[in-house]
């Protein structure tokens, strides 16, 4: 047990989910130290008096590693190791009244919203100055930057309106502010990301600006490349199509989660479109943006769905050959709408269909990464790994997608610099290469 001293406590924030709630993180991060307090990001050590953790609570799997994380530093409190636990983000915002009947070691719960209490608690004041401005916890050559928060749109599955609130965007000028903020850190790579990109402006400028934000930050030419994410499909917009294919540091990638593709599923998921205007908008992606990398997710085993439905949709992904897919399966999640339906299909079920999905793109994506032997890449290199230099290619977001492996004896690479790369050798999901010299 650790003997409790009147030396200022360290701070240890643990970060669950995805990439926005890193960035919440990182705020809350650079909060605490204009504060002048001792606080890390996943400290290698443990030695922290106080533990916040940023919670997940999207899917079940999610909310699972969340509360035993919960679980693991509340065994840590009641032991004597810790002084304080506290816990915010998505799951703390939507089960904050039943979490803290359960789990009476952790001191305070948070919601999303809540930075300026969360300080409040840990002694800090709230910096406004600070706003656009954050330390990052990725490399320093890559970071994420939030272009807005909350949904407004019906999906059945999504509890994210329920834990993130509506659409609210970030002004432009904010945005770039914060882009070129982290350019002065030395940023080269900066992921667009939101609930819904493709919905950006729409509550601020009375339009979709998405165009307009693309446009004003391709001329932050300190930062090479701009990768779009989370681009809802329906009402699309296309200018910011023309955006990225005409601007030179915006890689020709988008990421747009589909979740399904035959009609019946996508009106029982409350898509808001078809699958023949699902086609027409990937068309017109791949004329627009010739050579574009397209990402998309999708999810087996909602309610409704059936095994024509399912073959369906394997067909599709066969058509469309996307260059990057994820599988989800449908999770349960009380207080949407498809928590009024029934889960009947059972989870060995929505396991098979998944596993089915991705062995399809694994044939996909070992075919399109086998035409890109021969050829010369640029690819930016995020770490050394054992024997190699890893890195990616413009097509490539960091953590989900496909990696470029270089044999760190006969090569060399700087970690954080772009390097001309021959393809040499793939498997299905990497690609591996020398410098061209």
């Amino acid at each position: 047990m650790r003997t409790k001293s009147l030396i200022p406590k360290k701070i240890n924030i643990i970060t669950l989910g995805c990439s926005k709630n890193l960035v919440d993180s990182e705020v809350l991060l650079s909060q605490l130290k204009a504060n002048d307090m001792d606080a890390e990001h996943e400290s290698a050590k443990d030695d922290a008096e106080v533990i916040v953790i940023n919670t997940c609570g999207f899917i079940d799997n999610a909310k699972q590693e969340s509360i035993d994380t919960i679980l693991r530093y509340s065994e840590e409190k009641a032991k004597g190791n810790i002084e304080k636990l506290y816990v915010t983000g998505c799951l703390s915002h939507r089960y904050k009244d039943e979490l803290a009947a359960e789990l009476p070691q952790v001191d305070a719960f948070f919601g999303t919203l809540e930075l300026p209490n969360i300080l409040n608690t840990l002694g800090a004041d709230y910096k406004h100055h600070l706003i656009g401005e954050r330390l990052t916890t990725t490399p320093q050559h890559y970071a994420y930057l939030k272009i807005s928060e909350g949904c407004n749109r019906p999906c059945s599955f999504c509890a994210i309106p329920l834990m993130r609130g509506k659409h609210v965007s970030k002004t432009i000028e904010d945005i770039v502010n914060e882009a070129k903020h982290l350019a002065a850190q030395g940023t080269k790579e900066v992921m667009l990301i939101a609930q819904d990109s493709t919905y950006y402006g729409l509550d601020i400028y009375n339009k979709r600006a998405l165009a307009d934000l693309l446009t004003a930050l391709s001329k932050v030419e300190e930062i090479e490349w701009f990768r779009l994410h989370y681009a809802f499909p329906s009402q699309f917009p296309e200018d910011a199509l023309h955006v990225i294919a005409n601007s030179k540091n915006i890689c020709n990638y988008l990421d747009m989660p589909l979740q399904h593709a035959t009609d019946n599923m996508l009106k029982i998921m409350r898509r808001g479109i078809t699958r023949k205007r699902t086609e027409a908008l990937l068309e017109k992606v791949k004329t627009i943006i010739p050579g574009v990398s397209l990402r998309t997710t999708m999810m087996v085993g909602h309610p409704g769905e059936t095994q024509q439905d399912f073959d369906e949709l394997c067909e599709f992904v066969r058509e469309q050959k996307f260059d990057r897919l994820g599988v989800f399966t449908y999770s349960h999640e009380e207080n949407t709408h498809a928590h009024t339906l029934a889960d009947d299909i059972p989870a060995k079920e929505k396991d098979r269909r998944a596993a089915h999905l991705m062995a399809i793109q694994e044939e996909i994506s070992a075919e399109l990464n086998n035409n890109k032997i021969g050829t010369i890449q640029k690819v930016i290199f995020d770490r050394k790994e054992g024997e190699y230099f890893v890195g990616r290619t413009s097509a490539d977001s960091p953590e989900v997608d496909n990696e470029v492996l270089v044999e760190a004896a006969t090569n060399y690479v700087r970690i954080g610099d772009f390097a001309n790369i021959k393809i040499t050798d793939c498997t299905a999901f990497d690609l591996f290469g020398e410098v061209v010299k």
